[in-house]
């Protein structure tokens, strides 16, 4: 089969997509298909799995990457996509993961892995999809949108009790407003991140209301639309689903404490535990809320769900992972080897199902 992976890309987890893409390419290409990878940060120019650009190093940062999407029309238009059997779509956050490439697929009339675009869309925007939770029964914390004018990003839905306030700069001191919600979240700490990234891009646990200011406006570099959500202090789960079926429970015990973007990429800075040593029950609820968030945001194909579970076992999802990672301390590809699947394998079906 012809296969084309998009990667790369210019969002903040383009180091990510980099290696995601290298690895689906192998993994695909050892399955026998013939596999050409497409970075859309770099319009038209496909290349085989063996000579494609990965990134040295995950950065304890994300990338501070440009704008160029008509890089992005084009290569979505070449000669790569048009002559695949499917599209493999390995780009996390931005354009990769809202929607928008899906999108543009769906006018060429390629067949693509992974959710749709409303799907990807919806699961992006982590609002809508804690409304979604909230409607179908799935825990999800309590929360609150800041509306930061003058950040980047837009068009995501305004509801009637979002905060609006100016762009912050320097840790200026903050509105009545946005004291009074954000104490009406219950006790701190807070979790405050963009509404509309990935790999806790922009995330800070804010302990005390004298550093939310700082933490806003962080989040603001990345989003014009701020969560601010109440934290769940326990133990970090995630719940892989693959078609229609939840992979095995994985614990994730960062060391810091905080599953941040630099626990999540650097080796040594997070273990795992797959599948997660806790009680069948448990393993239950978490994967019967994974599929139940998955199927209620139109989800298709693979996914990966998130969870914070208190001391007490109650679990409370925090967001759906629409093109998960596939790097070699990704969760997916974790779950699927604790039940029995390889990498190629993996990929191949994920392939299958498209």
């Amino acid at each position: 089969m012809k296969i084309a992976v998009l990667y790369g890309g210019t969002s903040t987890e383009r180091d990510i997509s980099l290696v995601t893409g290298r690895a689906v390419g192998l993994g695909l290409a050892g399955r026998g298909h013939e596999v050409l990878l497409v970075d859309t940060a770099r319009g038209d120019a496909p290349v085989g799995p063996e000579q494609a650009a990965a990134a040295a190093e995950i950065g304890a940062e994300p990338p501070q990457v440009g704008h160029e999407e008509g890089k992005a029309l084009d290569a979505v238009a070449g000669r790569a996509v048009a002559d695949a059997d499917v599209v493999f779509v390995a780009l996390h956050g931005g354009t990769g993961e809202d929607g928008t490439i899906q999108g543009l697929l769906e006018l060429a009339g390629k067949r693509y892995t992974g959710s749709g675009v409303l799907a990807s869309a919806l699961a992006m925007d982590k609002r809508a999809a804690k409304v979604l939770f909230r409607e179908v029964g799935v825990p999800t914390p309590r929360w609150t949108i800041v509306r930061c004018d003058g950040s980047r990003g837009g068009g995501a839905p305004e509801f009637p009790d979002d905060i609006r306030m100016p762009r912050l700069s320097g840790g200026k001191p903050l509105g009545e407003m946005v004291s009074r919600k954000a104490s009406e979240l219950d006790a701190y700490p807070l979790i405050v991140k963009p509404n509309d990234q990935g790999s806790t891009v922009g995330l800070t646990l804010v302990s005390e209301e004298s550093h939310l200011a700082h933490a806003i406006e962080l989040a603001a570099e990345y989003s014009r639309y701020v969560l601010m959500e109440a934290y769940v202090p326990g133990r970090e789960m995630t719940v892989a689903v693959l078609g229609e079926t939840a992979l095995p429970v994985v614990e994730i015990m960062p060391e810091g404490g905080l599953y941040d973007y630099e626990s999540k990429y650097t080796k040594g800075h997070t273990n795992y535990l797959c599948p997660a040593e806790i009680p069948d029950s448990l393993s239950s609820e978490l994967e019967r809320s994974a599929l139940l968030a998955y199927s209620a945001l139109g989800c298709v194909g693979y996914a990966r769900v998130d969870f914070r579970v208190t001391d007490e076992l109650e679990p409370f999802c925090l967001e759906v992972n629409t093109v998960p990672g596939m790097t070699a301390v990704s969760l997916v590809p974790m779950a699927a080897k604790a039940a029995g699947m390889s990498f190629p394998d993996l990929v191949d079906k994920i392939v299958e199902l498209a």
